[in-house]
């Protein structure tokens, strides 16, 4: 009699505890983790506030270093909030309002169905 003896080791599962949450948990996650830094949000809101897609440095209407600016632009776009485009020497950088809707409405949904069913006037917390 033969035995056939498997061994797994962790490295080599492609099953995570992330694959146990909805996709759409993980797409709430993943904005959230974007947006939980405040020059992240400060960058958001100066491309809102120009109305146009800004060429150039934005980093001299934000207390950071260009180089900060520039991994905050880049996490921003790998998340797909702002898009870029690099013409020569100049990049411009926008809000992509497709994907800031859809990032929009999954927090907007997630947040309105979250209720407290907590601290009525029974409880001591």
């Amino acid at each position: 009699m033969s035995y056939v003896y498997v061994i797994l080791h962790k490295e080599s599962m492609t099953y995570t505890k992330a694959t146990q949450f909805s996709q759409e948990q993980q797409e709430v996650a993943r904005i959230a983790k974007v947006l939980s830094h405040p020059a992240r949000i400060a960058i958001l809101q100066h491309l809102a506030e120009t109305k146009t897609c800004i060429s150039g440095d934005i980093s001299s209407a934000l207390p950071l270093s260009r180089t900060t600016v520039s991994q905050h632009l880049t996490e921003l776009k790998n998340a797909g909030l702002i898009k870029g485009e690099i013409d020569g020497l100049t990049v411009c950088y926008c809000i992509d309002q497709e994907q800031y809707d859809r990032a929009r409405y999954l927090l907007e949904t997630m947040l309105a169905a979250i209720k407290s069913t907590c601290c009525d006037n029974s409880c001591n917390c």
